[in-house]
């Protein structure tokens, strides 16, 4: 399991029960081999996280968790704050998960959403097998200029694809970036969707928890819960909505907070701009996390929300090639909605590469929430809602995608 502490005297893990743990914990003597064999370089590579095989990025300003057991990004936290945002264990819906499975932000491949019956009794996972394989190092945690660098690879079986990921993290500010090539591994050629899943939960996730975006048209889907459920066709974007609004029962449904009711459960929405983004801030954590990317290479963001006991337990702010949660049947049969794509294609021994970039800032404690974000000059600045310039978060990234 992946937590985090608070204070250094709380983890909440991700089953989401919140537990004492000491301070320093004794790792096994496997976990303490590992530690043993990376202590001759200064930028760890693959060590134990909480039990777990891991990839550790570690810059002055931030900290970053890859788990290898399904390539999830476990942990990307201010060093000096300590509060990791992304936290969700899929072993919340299902306890008798596999040591592969998805984990905080990860990446859904070759689809998103339910297999046919006949793929599931295959052994197709939901959302694809991204999640459910061992991620392989190609390149250990590296040191280079400015940039920690690493790189991983994963061989899909069922689906005939691998996919290639470059880690970037940024020694001196807290931002890294992700380059994932998908390679076409099958005789023939195939469609498929790539969805990236960064998922928040508590505490960063809480009643107060604004999540912000530049997103524009959209529509909810129409099951409810993470069970394949029939999708009505021909037309499941009517009614129409937009950003940051839904409609439950002809009423008004605010995207920006979750509180007790996560219904709507999945709302899907396109962009306008070249640029798509999406950020969660909590002004009492001090702490907002955000996303970047092309919406040429990913044009849908899919809002997932889900409450445990009348109280948020996760947030889904999942950007990518498809906005229709179905087997690929109905995507093929519905095509496009908004004249966005629903999956796309990639030809035999063909590769395509995506990219984005994920960010930390600290905020004040009256934090308002993002209006928009800009890129200038190679400076990502982020203006808060209804506030001056001298309220604007502004970091030096260089290439927005490098």
């Amino acid at each position: 399991m992946f937590g985090i502490k608070k204070d250094g005297k709380l983890l909440l893990d991700n089953t989401g029960i919140l537990q004492r743990t000491p301070k320093k914990q004794t790792l096994p003597k496997t976990a303490l081999f590992l530690t043993l064999l990376i202590m001759t370089s200064p930028v760890q590579a693959e060590t134990v996280v909480n039990g777990r095989p891991s990839v550790v990025l570690e810059g002055k300003i931030a900290r970053l968790v890859v788990d290898i057991g399904g390539g999830s990004i476990v942990d990307f936290q201010l060093s000096a704050q300590g509060i990791n945002p992304l936290v969700f264990d899929n072993i919340v819906f299902d306890p008798e998960e596999k040591f592969f499975r998805p984990m905080a932000h990860f990446l859904c491949l070759d689809r998103w959403g339910a297999p046919s019956k006949a793929e599931k009794q295959n052994g197709m996972f939901f959302h694809g097998e991204a999640s459910r394989v061992e991620w392989k190092i190609l390149k250990r945690p590296t040191l280079k200029g400015k940039l920690i660098q690493a790189s991983m690879s994963a061989s899909l079986p069922l689906a005939g694809l691998e996919v290639k990921r470059l880690i970037q993290l940024s020694d001196t500010s807290a931002t890294f970036t992700i380059s994932e090539t998908v390679i076409n591994r099958n005789k023939l050629g195939r469609i498929y969707n790539m969805v990236q899943h960064p998922t928040i939960g508590p505490p960063f996730l809480d009643e107060t928890t604004l999540v912000d975006s530049n997103a524009r048209k959209g529509f909810m889907q129409p099951q409810s819960t993470p069970q394949p459920q029939p999708t009505p066709l021909p037309t499941p974007e009517k009614p129409a909505v937009y950003w940051p609004h839904a409609i439950k029962k002809e009423e008004p449904v605010n995207l920006r907070q979750l509180t007790s009711d996560a219904d709507p459960n999945v709302v899907s929405f396109i962009f306008e701009e070249g640029l798509g983004w999406v950020t969660a801030s909590n002004a009492s954590q001090g702490l907002l996390i955000g996303y970047l990317w092309k919406t040429s290479e990913y044009p849908w963001l899919n809002i997932w929300r889900h409450v445990e006991k009348g109280k948020p337990f996760a947030r889904g702010l999942e950007f990518g090639t498809t906005g229709l949660h179905a087997p690929f049947s109905i995507l093929v049969e519905k095509g496009k909605i908004f004249d966005r794509p629903l999956y796309v294609h990639l030809d035999t021994g063909q590769s395509v590469v995506r990219s984005y970039r994920a960010f930390l800032f600290e905020i004040p404690n009256d934090y308002q929430g993002v209006g928009r974000l800009t890129y200038t000059d190679g400076h990502l600045i982020i203006h808060e809602r209804g506030r001056g310039a001298d309220r604007d978060l502004s970091m030096a990234i260089g290439g927005l995608f490098r």
